[in-house]
């Protein structure tokens, strides 16, 4: 088989089988306690008590978090399922070539959030330095933090569950600790931690600031919600079971209940943190507040989080895409690279200010994705998938020149609404997507782009595991080689 049929098969992106799935609930749990702890849940908190009570701000996150953690385990069915991963899923709703469009997007974004995350990081690392050696320069630091986290990165699905399940408890426990001595310190000046609102709003004003926090903690984890295939392809579930529920119960765990929980409690850190000392940078809070040694095991945690939130949330997305774009010579660790690089040249300290602003728009762009990609598999397939087609370049995915045309026109009427709408971004987004991709494809694509799973909606032969299937494909002799080569060689890909 020729290298030019052989660009889809990338042995990173081949279906994952039963056996290899290792990631178990608890796991996943852990995975999400270190990925929620981020410079986005502070600032939500901080920018959402200017307007409103924190009574209210929580509650917007926690609608905002469940409605979310449902939506990524729809979409995460896919990767238990088939054991398949967003890029490679998106050649059905966008073409195998018109997947690279929306998936370098998300990549980009990834990418983009990996090197805020580690500015973030960076500034604590600098912190621990200066504090203990009188060290101060925040750009070697972030430098190091990046490396180390694109290392361990590198080494596979289950270093970075080892690394999640050493980091998660810490985090919980100093989480606890900075909460406590952050709301003593906002009382000390006359702000009771509930009630305290900076600049009061009433009316549609408060509507729209309640509505803000729903919509900006969606756009933040809406990038995973989209891609959350490309980590849930390695979530244990059992064979040969077809209900849905208890299919996705380790997905359920994590993005049910572990997500929300975590990410509100970040949410009211942040909200107390700005209380405390008119910063919702918990950083410059730490340092405000404690001094010696619990100091430093404060910074120790901030480090632990962000290095916890890039590997799963960030880089692994974006070095999975990177990769599918590239083809089957360019392996997980190069597609690591390249996430690491974009994450630095885009200078992340820069959009520092403008985080809920970018949260908004970035949201709603990728919220037109996982409406597409409901559609697609639950509304059109009904959760059955041609997968050995997902990997032919000629095959039923190819559309008009590798394009499906009725995805990208769906996306960008999805989000071109977000961007109108910012505000409800998330929401409009995600309906104009959806709704628009369904009328298209089935009443016009797929009339012209026949779909053999939707002809013929065979369990045994579309459905993966919950038939007791494993996807296995064929790959050709460079393929082989090179797989018997990484085979030889223990390393793990991801």
């Amino acid at each position: 088989m020729s290298e030019k049929k052989d660009y889809l098969k990338s042995p990173d992106l081949l279906p994952i089988p039963h056996s290899e799935k290792n990631i178990s609930a608890a796991g996943f749990g852990f995975i999400w306690v270190g990925m929620a702890v981020v410079l986005a849940a502070f600032a939500i908190g901080g920018n959402g008590v200017q307007s409103l009570s924190l009574g209210w701000v929580v509650l917007a996150t926690v609608i905002a978090c469940v409605v979310l953690g449902f939506l990524m385990t729809m979409t995460g069915d896919i990767g238990v399922e088939h054991g398949i991963s967003f890029p490679v899923y998106m050649r059905a709703p966008f073409g195998t070539i018109g997947t690279h469009i929306p998936s370098v997007v998300r990549g980009f974004v990834a990418s983009c959030w990996f090197g805020l995350n580690t500015y973030f990081g960076a500034t604590a690392m600098n912190a621990i330095f200066t504090t203990l050696f009188d060290f101060d320069n925040w750009f070697i630091c972030f430098l190091i933090f990046a490396v180390l986290q694109l290392v361990n990165t590198a080494m596979g699905i289950k270093s970075i569950e080892r690394f999640a399940d050493l980091a998660a408890p810490v985090i919980i426990l100093i989480s606890g600790w900075m909460y406590f001595t952050l709301s003593d310190q906002a009382v000390a000046q006359g702000r009771e931690v509930w009630s305290w609102i900076e600049s009061p709003v009433t009316g549609g004003a408060a509507a729209t600031a309640f509505m803000v926090v729903i919509m900006a903690n969606m756009g933040f984890w809406g990038t995973l919600t989209a891609d959350m295939p490309t980590l849930s392809r390695y979530i244990k579930a059992p064979k040969n079971e077809k209900n849905w529920f208890k299919r996705n119960k380790g997905q359920i765990i994590g993005n049910i209940i572990t997500y929300p929980i975590t990410q509100t409690f970040m949410v009211i850190i942040g909200a107390v943190s700005y209380m405390a000392v008119s910063n919702y940078d918990p950083v410059v809070a730490i340092q405000g507040s404690a001094n010696g040694i619990a100091l430093g095991v404060l910074l120790i945690m901030i480090v632990f989080a962000q290095w916890s939130t890039n590997t799963t949330a960030n880089v692994i997305p974006a070095a999975t895409i990177f990769s599918n774009v590239m083809g089957p010579k360019i392996p997980f660790w190069a597609g690591v690279v390249v996430a690491g690089v974009i994450g630095i040249v885009v200078q992340p300290w820069s959009l520092f200010g403008i985080i809920i602003e970018v949260l908004l728009i970035i949201g709603g762009i990728l919220a037109s994705i996982v409406g597409i990609l409901v559609a697609d598999y639950y509304f059109l397939r009904k959760r059955r998938v041609n997968v050995q087609e997902l990997y032919e370049s000629e095959g039923q995915y190819k559309y008009l020149n590798g394009v499906n045309w009725a995805g990208i026109i769906s996306w960008v009427i999805g989000g071109i609404g977000a961007t109108i709408f910012s505000n409800y971004s998330f929401i409009i987004g995600f309906l104009l997507g959806g709704a628009s991709y369904f009328i298209l494809a089935k009443y016009w694509w797929f009339k012209r782009y026949e779909q053999a799973e939707i002809i013929d909606p065979s369990d045994e032969k579309y459905l993966g595991i919950s038939v007791g299937r494993d996807w296995i494909i064929e790959k050709g002799p460079e393929l082989e080689e090179e797989m018997v080569f990484t085979a030889s060689t223990g390393k793990e890909n991801v």
